[in-house]
């Protein structure tokens, strides 16, 4: 069933304290090829990804709440929502501190406290977060896209591409033939998905 509301797909975004620094974080995590699970913000420690199931429709600044409010930058991986699900990610549970303790141990990773009744309240269902619990998730160009702000964003990973396969074709004409050098050039082979088109 297609809804405006829901996404069949997850974005982990990246951060960085400039867009530049988001973009470079970016392009090490697909350098690596995984993401590092962390326990940053997740009550009793357990190491998730995460990711948000926000529609792109509802992402063009970014993910941000009602007040503009973002810890993360325009960039990130996208997934689709059932090949996560496989794996294990759940959307996270959002209740009160003290409810965490009735959670079994085998959700209580899924836990986020929602405390709208607080002054201030605590409310982070802007994010509609999944989560996985994992150390890392490894991943590549056939379950994985890439996120970008923008078709400038989207130019410049292109261009950038362009040039290492100039630097792979130069150096391979050192040891062979320039022409059969050349037929080792890679189309790029990422999807690309810009919040602005």
């Amino acid at each position: 069933m297609t809804r405006w509301d829901l996404s069949s797909e997850l974005i982990h975004f990246t951060q960085g304290d400039t867009l530049d620094a988001a973009y470079a974080r970016l392009r090490r995590i697909l350098d690596d090829g995984y993401l590092q699970g962390s326990d940053h913000l997740i009550t009793g420690r357990y190491r998730c990804v995460c990711f948000t199931e926000a529609p792109r429709t509802a992402l063009a600044a970014g993910l941000v709440n009602s007040w503009n409010y973002g810890r993360y930058s325009p960039f990130g991986l996208i997934f689709d929502k059932r090949w996560l699900f496989e794996k294990g990610a759940r959307p996270v549970i959002y209740q009160s501190a003290a409810e965490f303790n009735d959670l079994p141990a085998s959700h209580a990773w899924r836990h986020m406290t929602y405390e709208p009744d607080r002054d201030p309240p605590v409310d982070f269902t802007w994010e509609r977060e999944w989560r996985l619990q994992t150390e890392q998730l490894h991943f590549d160009r056939s379950c994985a896209g890439i996120v970008v702000p923008d078709r400038n964003w989207e130019a410049l990973l292109l261009a950038e591409h362009d040039v290492e396969q100039d630097w792979r074709v130069l150096e391979y004409s050192q040891i062979m033939d320039a022409g059969l050098a050349e037929q080792l050039r890679d189309e790029y082979q990422w999807t690309l998905t810009s919040l602005h088109p």
